[in-house]
């Protein structure tokens, strides 16, 4: 039951716990509901247990004036299904609500909540006791997007949660990655949303097991080595007749105004982020998985579309801010206070958000004037490096730019380079799909393509599938195309994929510096006649120097001589050319001596081959110089 604390912070929109007081908490001994309803006028439990009888047990309201309905309930047997009946006042409103706050539902279609219990014992300590420094920004981060119903199937149909937490984990460890990120997990009434559409914001979707199930899932995956984040959605949610929408008659966790309240690209509605109780729900939602699921860390969708009034409208379509500007200031509050909430009471943990505009420190410290959060997906180098690799090559000397751009800002802000599922949707084709020329350059370009992206500044995020280049656009229904993931080609950008991860976490160059101008430098950034971009990165302590360059044209480069700041050995420790690879074995015969010839500015050179369609990486170990 909620104390009189437990109000003042519900009201003040600061708590961070509603989890443990609303909803229905359930014991051996009784269940006690409780409910936000400000504007009903009559609210009753109605589940299995009283034949849906609304008459049976209702709620009453708090004297305090907060809204909150609750009562103790009799004959509650943990695993019921159950629904508010909801009145409003004046009538001309009755409706069937599920539980805001219910830990675990029925099985779509059906839309009741389920009495629940979140007890587990967990067997992950040792990766808790020191995921802090897995989940750093000067950590290696190599993260497998996930979408769980159409990764694997058992017979055609969804796999659980504890198949596919062996499944997935021995495929994550065999590929190399250091973290996977699930979309939304949060029940959602609709499949094809892919989980965007969120009703259930404190329940894993029962379409692959229970709570408890899902707790072994995050629990096998930390045991074995890997971190879990999850996609949590807090700008929008679907107006279901069983939701959030019109929960008690009126427009509650939403905005009366369709111009501030109802979303035109995705039908949907709109919290109401100046409202406190709303912003104390969300909070606690968020934080909820960290608490009760030991997850890693959340990727928060559609920043963007919180962060302006003005998003996807027209002039008129929407009401500007009490300063007569587009910002949405209650939606940018609320996100600094999420963002100060997770790193007070989680600090091991990382908040990543997907903001695609230029909204100004977004992985900054509030106290700075920042979001707050840990990371922001780099959509301008995803937009246009695609855009480059799609062309062809004989055309990409006039769009060098595309490729070298993202260098200008890439330290503006803690940057994941996200190839994620919006990329193979909606249309757009497979990745494989949008690279030019015959099968084997295809195949080259995208191996070329993922050794520049794990080279480049930033965490890596990569969708399902890409690892192998499926040829389909991705589908939610059914699984990806495993069939041909050991065929020639395909089979060679998995065993790339894998050596480029275990080479992005032996080498600390690739990323203890992602993040700072020091682990960066161009070496031949202007070279856009022949399509080709040769840089350095560097560690923290300068153990190591890895040299990266990228040939993006199918002719081969020979006697390409590029100046470096080392004399002696650099050893060639990646080639996506690699016969291995699927590749035509063109390369440097496992290293190049630096000669004593400047070069570009700098004492030593090195006369490179570059392989047709290739990204290489050379190691200099500079303390055994």
């Amino acid at each position: 039951m909620m104390t009189d604390h437990d109000i003042h912070f519900f009201r003040e929109g600061t708590h961070a716990r509603l989890y443990d007081k609303l909803g229905c908490q359930w014991s051996e001994d009784g269940a006690s509901f409780g409910v936000w309803a400000p504007n009903a006028d009559a609210v009753s439990v109605i589940g299995e247990w009283n034949d849906w009888d609304p008459r049976a047990q209702p709620l009453q309201p708090r004297p305090d004036g907060s809204g909150i309905w609750q009562g103790d309930v009799a004959g509650v047997a943990r695993g019921h299904a159950y629904k508010y009946r909801i009145a409003s006042r004046g009538g001309g409103f009755v409706a069937d609500k599920s539980d805001p706050y219910a830990f675990h539902a029925e099985l779509a279609p059906a839309t009741g909540s389920r009495v629940w219990t979140l007890d587990y014992q967990w067997g992950d300590t040792h990766w808790m006791s020191g995921r802090a420094g897995k989940n750093a920004l000067d950590a290696p981060m190599s993260v497998y997007e996930v979408h769980l119903g159409s990764w694997r199937r058992k017979d055609g149909k969804f796999a659980g949660y504890r198949e596919l937490a062996h499944w997935l984990a021995d495929y994550v460890i065999e590929l190399g990655f250091t973290h996977v990120e699930l979309m939304p997990v949060t029940e959602h009434p609709f499949y094809g949303s892919w989980g965007y559409q969120t009703t259930g914001y404190f329940a894993p979707t029962s379409r692959y097991g229970t709570p408890q199930d899902f707790m072994y899932f995050v629990d096998h995956l930390h045991q074995r080595g890997i971190g879990v984040l999850l996609d949590w959605v807090p700008s929008h949610f679907p107006t279901d007749a069983h939701g959030l929408g019109l929960f008690d008659g009126t427009h509650l966790y939403e905005h009366a105004d369709p111009r501030q309240g109802f979303h035109p690209e995705w039908s949907s509605a709109i919290f109401n982020y100046g409202r406190n109780e709303v912003r104390s729900f969300l909070m606690s939602s968020g934080l909820f998985w960290l608490d009760k699921y030991h997850v890693d860390g959340l990727r928060v969708d559609a920043v963007a579309s919180m962060l302006y009034l003005d998003y996807a409208r027209k002039q008129g379509e929407w009401i500007p801010n009490r300063e007569g500007g587009r910002e949405n200031i209650e939606a940018v509050g609320f996100l600094r206070r999420l963002n100060e909430a997770t790193y007070r009471d989680y600090p091991d943990t990382v908040t990543i958000a997907e903001e695609s505009t230029a909204w100004p420190m977004v992985s900054r410290p509030t106290s700075m004037g920042g979001l707050g959060f840990g990371m922001k997906w780099n959509m301008g180098w995803m937009h246009d490096t695609l855009a480059y690799m799609k062309e062809d090559p004989i055309h990409r000397r006039y769009h060098h730019h595309m490729l070298t751009f993202s260098l200008v800002y890439a330290f503006n802000e803690n940057f994941v380079l996200p190839l994620s599922h919006d990329e193979v949707v909606h249309g757009k084709g497979s990745l494989i799909g949008k690279m030019p020329g015959d099968e084997w350059q295809q195949f080259a370009n995208l191996r070329a393509l993922y050794g520049l992206m794990w080279t480049h500044p930033g965490k890596k995020l990569l969708f399902m599938g890409g690892e192998f280049g499926q040829r389909r656009e991705w589908t939610h229904e059914g699984e990806l195309e495993w069939w041909v993931a050991d065929m020639p080609g395909h089979g060679g950008v998995r065993r790339f994929v894998a050596d480029l991860n275990r080479l992005y976490r032996a080498e600390p160059a690739l990323y203890q510096l992602d993040f700072s101008a020091e682990g960066f430098e161009w070496i031949e950034g202007n070279d856009a006649l022949r399509s080709v971009v040769v840089f350095l990165r560097r560690s923290v302590d300068d153990g190591a120097t890895l040299l990266v360059a990228c040939n993006l044209t199918p002719v081969p480069r020979t006697n390409y001589v590029v100046g470096v700041p080392h004399g002696g050995l650099w050893q060639e420790v990646l080639n996506s050319d690699a016969a291995l690879y699927g590749g035509g074995g063109w390369g440097n015969l496992g290293g190049v001596q630096a000669a004593p010839v400047p070069a570009g500015g700098r004492p030593w050179s090195l006369n490179l081959t570059l392989p047709a369609l290739s990204t290489l990486v050379l190691k200099h170990d500079n303390k055994g110089a």
